[in-house]
């Protein structure tokens, strides 16, 4: 199963809604293909949650719903919302009228019945059915509305929200110029490890499917080839498409003659008891037990006798520094099995004193502001809070919070998407050096 909800509107859809409600995104709170079609679970998930938007899926393709300006409650009591509308695409085409609703027109949310907006009641009976009603006050023409279609395949529930625009200061101060990106690459090409023994660090990739764990590979590889790569496999499907245990050298390019770090790619993180990256195996990684490409077994953990099992690896073959990859758009998204999972993973990482941090991705695709100029992730108010909540969530503190922004659809690479990159890789082995120092030993230290 998958471990995050993907939204069924188009981005032309979500744009108009956007646009129609005058808000900058739409944060996706229920998903009945996923929590099923249940009025307590709706409410669990919606209520007090401020303005919302449903949105219905029917087989005919209609695409149509309500907005609300009002908090859901349990209440079989008349809300009167004169904010409140119906509306409706069909062949990717918004109706001239996006079915406004008189002023003052009752919107009601009675718990036995799901969402009641008088002429349609969603989830009705706690079926995939929609109810409706030529009597009520709202007048449209029902086949313009749902092609007299009330059968649904999908149900979902979103809060509307503002980013909250721009900081008057960035929280975090960034220099977005060639000079900055020269001086990180000699930053990193500088670096080595404080114990002679090792010559890399080695970085383990941690998240959900789909948060952009091979991505990120991807883009630091990039930065360093000066061209969009793709050598690790990429994609959103329901489950992991890292399958095996990855170890990936980066070659050295744009003038940098030795890449100091290697970064190890794991299966993504499932809700399922047998699925996904299991805790056995993530310890064993942490220890340098699994060698590159092993076949991860999700209904069973590495056995001591597998080819590919290290039986006594040395401290290069560790893990120095895990780094967990969490899509800055689905953090409000991820599941409780999920949040307990990460809660697992952190205290065997912290027993063994490796150091954690968290790569914030996606930011272009969760803060519009962004998307349209990179150089205002850290003047983001939505980013800023992402990232506490991130910090809270995850239980790191917020400057191990980092925003990132992998490259997915480019052909070229860009100097701010590679600062940010780069940024992120100097961070990382900063905390890297701090799992060196706790070991360090003036007899055995680097040249």
């Amino acid at each position: 199963m998958s471990t995050t909800i993907t939204s069924s509107l188009t981005k032309w859809q979500r744009k108009k809604l956007c646009s129609l409600l005058s808000h900058d995104r739409l944060s996706l709170l229920f998903k009945a293909s996923v929590h099923g079609y249940n009025v307590n679970t709706f409410h669990q998930k919606c209520n007090t949650q401020g303005p919302t938007v449903i949105v219905a899926y029917n087989k005919s393709g209609y695409v149509f719903g309500a907005f609300t300006s009002k908090d859901y409650g349990q209440t079989d009591q008349n809300v009167v919302d004169d904010k409140a509308f119906l509306f409706s695409f069909n062949d990717k085409e918004v109706k001239e009228d996006p079915l406004r609703v008189f002023s003052g027109n009752p919107q009601y949310s009675f718990t036995d019945n799901g969402p009641n907006f008088d002429s349609l009641v969603f989830l009705y009976n706690n079926t995939a059915t929609v109810y409706y009603s030529n009597t009520a006050t709202y007048t449209f023409d029902p086949h313009k509305m749902h092609g007299n279609d009330l059968q649904l395949t999908e149900c979902e529930v979103y809060r509307v929200e503002d980013c909250g625009g721009l900081l008057e200061k960035p929280w975090r101060n960034v220099q977005w110029n060639s000079e900055r990106r020269k001086a990180l690459l000699s930053i990193i090409s500088g670096w080595k490890p404080s114990v002679s023994s090792v010559k890399q660090a080695r970085i383990l990739l941690v998240g959900p499917v789909g948060a952009g764990k091979s991505s990120f590979f991807n883009s630091i590889n990039s930065v360093f080839k000066g061209y969009v790569s793709t050598q690790a496999n990429t994609g959103t499907a329901g489950t992991s498409l890292t399958t095996q245990f990855r170890t990936y050298h980066i070659k050295p390019g744009s003038g940098v003659s030795h890449v100091p770090f290697t970064l190890c790619d794991s299966m993504g993180l499932e809700e399922g008891l047998n699925s996904g990256l299991d805790v056995d195996d993530f310890a064993s990684i942490l220890k340098g037990h699994i060698q590159d490409r092993y076949q991860f077994n999700p209904s069973m953990p590495i056995q001591p006798d597998s080819p590919h099992f290290h039986k006594s690896p040395g401290l290069k073959n560790k893990i120095h520094c895990v780094a967990y990859v969490i899509d800055s758009s689905k953090v409000k998204l991820l599941s409780d099995k999920i949040n307990d999972k990460f809660a697992v993973f952190r205290r065997k990482t912290n027993q063994m004193g490796i150091p954690q941090l968290v790569l914030l991705s996606k930011v272009d695709e969760a803060c519009p502001s962004v998307a349209e100029d990179l150089k205002n992730v850290y003047q983001s108010h939505y980013i800023n809070k992402m990232v506490q909540e991130v910090s809270a969530q995850i239980g790191v503190s917020m400057s191990a919070v980092i925003p990132v922004k992998n490259y997915c659809q480019e052909l070229e690479i860009d100097p701010q998407t590679d600062i940010l990159l780069l940024n992120a890789v100097v961070q990382i082995l900063r905390a890297a050096e701090g799992f060196f120092d706790d070991l360090y030993n003036p007899e055995e230290r680097s040249e």
